[in-house]
């Protein structure tokens, strides 16, 4: 008996001992390839901004074409860019501000309820970061980030502007979970397409810019705020056209829109 109980023992030890073991280099690596999934993270971000911007090419590095991006931070309450004295009380360094995480954090975002929270995103930072495109003669285009809630995701992408802040240039998503083949087809590359030289604003300043269900009609007058709606995909095509509204609109970035095409910030 003592010695089937000394067994047991034995075994229990070993068991641990091998627990500890492989947990300790299972530790260690996590902790050695953590910059290299940060590296991998941001390379694939910038990949995400160029392509929405169409500035991709294949005969450059992802890295050496976004040197020509600069990234600002913009006081969504303002719809100016934030200060330093803002950024260093909400403790935010622009190259490396966490969007999605701020807008968990009671501090740095705002809860959304009802009628303010068309794209069911629940809670808003306060800060968003833009990626700007500049030439000679001023900011070119404007890359923004946008989610929202499709049928079964949260849906994020960038969008971005032509230098009148109102045509599109491109637009798609880096991270969506709706069904594929039907919402899943947002990742389509011609239906990415079809966004390109859309306008955003009515006349009136209002984002009017939606997904048609059926099709777009070129021969309705409207058809410039219209893109082809997902087929089989009605509750995608709606959050689609919610997020899109909602981080264009006035309570996301149409503030800063609007100042930009006015020159009032630099």
């Amino acid at each position: 008996m003592a010695s089937n109980n000394d067994s047991i023992q034995k075994t229990i030890i070993v068991a641990l001992s091998l627990c500890l073991v492989c947990s300790i280099f299972v530790a260690a690596a996590a902790v050695g390839l953590k910059p290299i999934q940060n590296a991998n993270k941001d390379l694939d971000r910038k990949r995400n901004i160029l392509s929405a911007a169409n500035m991709l090419d294949s005969n450059t590095s992802i890295d050496t074409v976004f040197e020509s991006i600069e990234t600002r931070i913009v006081n969504l309450e303002t719809g100016a860019f934030a200060t330093q004295a803002e950024l260093d009380e909400a403790g935010i360094k622009p190259a490396t501000y966490d969007q999605q995480a701020a807008a968990k954090d009671p501090q740095l975002s705002v809860a959304l309820a009802g009628s303010e929270d068309p794209a069911s995103i629940k809670r808003r930072a306060k800060f968003a970061s833009v990626y700007l495109v500049k030439s000679d003669i001023g900011i070119d285009r404007v890359i923004l980030p946008v989610h929202g809630y499709g049928l079964w995701s949260t849906m994020y992408g960038f969008i971005a502007l032509e230098d009148d802040f109102n045509t599109v240039i491109g637009f798609g998503f880096y991270d969506q979970g709706e069904t594929p083949g039907l919402g899943g087809e947002v990742d389509n590359p011609n239906w990415k397409a079809l966004w390109k030289g859309k306008k955003v604003y009515n006349n009136q300043g209002q984002a009017i810019i939606q997904l048609a269900k059926g099709g777009v009609d070129n021969s309705d007058p409207q058809a410039v705020y219209k893109v082809d709606g997902l087929s089989g995909a009605t509750l995608t095509s709606r959050g689609v056209t919610n997020l899109v509204q909602y981080w264009l609109g006035s309570e996301g970035f149409g503030p800063f829109l609007v100042k930009l095409r006015r020159g009032e910030v630099q």
